[in-house]
Order: C-alpha cells, then structure tokens, then sequence
C-alpha cells in the first residue's frame, strides 16, 4: 500500500516532498508552519493578506498606527475614498515579513507566499503590484495567485528580474478559470509552475456559488488533468480542499496529481496563528457548527464556523486603519451595508449587519473563523485532556502523519 512519501513533486530542477501548507491570512499560516514544511522538504505558504498589520504584530512596526493618524480626520466620514496604502510603506512591510521568513528557512522546501488578489486596497494595480514585487525581492522562493485572479497579474511584474525565476503559480476551481489565465498568460511566455485546484469543501473563500455542493474537486482535477494532457502541457496540479488523510492524498497522487495543499488538520498545530482558545472552538466543532454564507465583502461564499464572532457584528469601518477591501473607487460593500443600517438606526449605539461583515477588522482580531469542511473531524486527531480541551498538535507531526500513514488512519499525538 503506497503513501505519500513514495511519491516526489517535480517543480522545475528540484525534487520535493508532495506536500504543500496552505497561504491562510491573516497570519493563521504563520512563518514558523511553513518554516516547518520548508525543513521537511515539502512546501510552505504563508500569506500576504493584511501584511502592515502582520509586520506590526510580528515585529513591532507602526504602520497599521502611522495610517490611522494620517487618515484620522475622516474617522467620522461615511465616504473612504480618500484613504489610500503608502506604497513604499507597503513594500517595507512585505519585504519584513517574507525577508525574515526566508532567513529562517532550513531543510530543501520551499517557502512560498499566497498573495490574495481580492484586496484590492483602493487601488488595485497598484498595491497588486507592489505586494508581488516587494516579495520577489525579499528573496521568495514562489508566488501563488488566489481569491480573485486578475489575469493581468503577471504582467505587472513582467519586468521584474527574477520574473522567470520565481515560481508563480494559481488557484483555480474551474478548468473554465484555467483556460482565461492561461490565454492571458501566453502573451507573456510565461506559463505557471504549478496549478492548485481548489475544490468546494475547502476552507475561507470558496471559488465556486452557493451551489457548491454540487461539486467535486475529483472530477474538477480529472477535468484540468485531460485538457493539459489534449494541450500536451507539462504544468503539475495540485488538489486543495477535503483532504484530511495521507490516504486521501494518495488516491489523488495515483491519478496523476503532483502534490497536494493541505491546511485545516495545520490550524489546530501549536504553530498556527490562531490564538489558542479559538483552536479549541475549531476542535469541538460538530459538522452542525459549520455553515457557508455570503457574508464576506468580496462576494465569494465564505466557509466559516457559525460562532464566529464576525457574524451579524455591526461594527463601524475602519477603513483608516486598514481598508484593504476597499475597491478602485474607494468602495466596500460592508461599508455600504453599515451605512444602510445606519440610517434604518439613527439612533442606536450598537447595530447590527446581517448580510455582510467588516472582514479587515474582523480577520485582524481572528473573530472570522473561517474553515475546512472537514473542521468537525479534527476532534480524531488528537486526544480529549481531563480539563475538557484538546491537545494542540506539532506541526511536524502532522505533516508527518500524513507523509507517511496508510488505510485513512490518523496517528494520535503521544500523551
């Protein structure tokens, strides 16, 4: 019976482990978990998503606060269009947090940085742009374009020195979504490295509709797999989304996939970002406690456990901030659902927005628990302390377990 560690993902010259750690923001996917794959010899992601207030966090800069005093006089605005990222600031920003993460890489991984393209930060172009460069910089070993794929993405950095060096890979859902980024990319010559196929039981923003359930990441892959092969494209595929066990990646690996992104069995690790009281909820989760909803204001269905604290808030914009939602004019749709309530509300203290959640401020404080469709299974992976919480995991454990495990099982951490 084979396991995942009797197969190599091929990307480019260099021979890896087939695994690859989900990009998850805001910081849940934190340096040390993709540091942890890198050593390994697998692949590790972390995220760009709101990266001034990760460098705040992480290294005690002062960008989150130095923008709130710039923009302080409109505070009380109901308009956002003014607010705008300092670009040099930006860079400074990416280039700490990808720059350090590189330093502390060891082992024959890679480390690479999932850029969110949805965050758009009123002035999409641009601060795409500057993100993605500020990145290859900072000395990233590869790039993955996600939740939204604007298909003018590489021709942005086109110029860039190191644009055929690093590797630049996708999202997609869809064979449908390939084929628009391939087209666009051909102008280029610059076709990706490697194409993660996300399918509708994965966590956080789903590429698909409310109608989600309808699909399924096999058949999504079987799809992407004949058309590279009709097109005699030698590009690897990476199945995401649903993948608990090393023997569900097998199966994928058997047909032809040449690694697999896994991320929710990582949350609940020791080396997750997310603080551990809230690993616990995720822990106790019961299927029952999982929903997907149109609350994010990016339009994207959004996977979620229904306690999160995000859900119904109606807390007001802090666009001065952080404002990373805001689209080319200045535009959020939070915002405009604030707004609405507001005026419903003159004259109450606390509102409440149902139909959208303010996903900067909220992702920021980790009351967003997005995740995993398969979050209710966590609870089997580890063990139930006297106290009533459960044990949170190493990473390298879990990265091993799935390397190297067999017949669905899942080894328990050690008392």
């Amino acid at each position: 019976m084979k396991r995942v560690d009797d197969f190599r993902l091929n990307l480019g010259k260099q021979e890896l482990v087939p695994i690859m750690t989900g990009g998850m923001g805001v910081d849940i996917s934190t340096a040390e978990l993709a540091l942890v794959s890198a050593r390994l010899g697998g692949i590790g992601h972390i995220s760009d998503a709101m990266v001034p207030t990760v460098s705040d966090r992480r290294f005690k800069t002062g960008f989150v606060k130095e923008k709130q005093k710039k923009y302080k006089y409109n505070v009380a605005n109901l308009n956002k269009s003014d607010i705008h990222f300092d670009l040099e600031r930006l860079a400074e920003a990416t280039k700490l947090h990808v720059g350090r993460t590189m330093e502390a890489k060891q082992g024959d991984g890679l480390i690479f940085i999932n850029c969110m393209e949805k965050l758009t930060m009123n002035s999409p172009r641009d601060t795409l742009r500057v993100r993605i460069t500020a990145a290859m910089d900072a000395g990233i070993d590869g790039i993955t374009l996600s939740a939204g794929l604007h298909l003018g993405s590489l021709a942005l950095v086109q110029d860039h020195p190191r644009f055929r060096d690093v590797k630049f890979g996708i999202i997609v859902s869809s064979l449908r979504a390939l084929l628009l980024f391939l087209r666009k990319s051909a102008r280029l010559n610059r076709l990706p490295d490697y194409i993660i196929v996300e399918g509708p039981l994965a966590g956080g923003h789903l590429g698909f509709g409310m109608d989600w359930v309808q699909y399924d990441l096999k058949t999504i892959v079987d799809e992407i797999h004949q058309y590279l092969k009709q097109e005699n494209l030698d590009i690897p595929v990476i199945p995401a989304g649903g993948i608990f066990t090393g023997s569900d990646a097998v199966e994928f690996l058997e047909a032809g996939a040449a690694a697999v992104q896994v991320a929710t069995r990582f949350t609940v690790t020791k080396e997750c970002g997310l603080p551990d009281k809230i690993k616990q909820e995720y822990y106790k989760a019961e299927e029952e406690d999982i929903e997907v909803n149109l609350i994010s204001p990016t339009g994207y269905p959004m996977r979620m456990l229904k306690k999160s604290p995000s859900i119904g808030a109606g807390i007001r914009p802090n666009c001065e901030a952080y404002g990373y939602l805001l689209d080319a004019t200045g535009n959020c749709a939070y915002i405009e659902a604030y707004n609405r309530e507001l005026e419903k509300h003159p004259d109450e203290e606390d509102i409440s927005v149902k139909d959208k959640t303010c996903l900067c401020t909220h992702m920021r404080n980790f009351d967003c628990w997005t995740c995993g469709h398969y979050t209710y299974r966590l609870k089997d992976t580890s063990r139930k302390l006297p106290d009533g919480n459960y044990q949170l995991l190493n990473a390298e454990d879990v990265f091993k377990d799935y390397l190297y495990s067999t017949d669905h099982q899942i080894v328990l951490p050690s008392a």
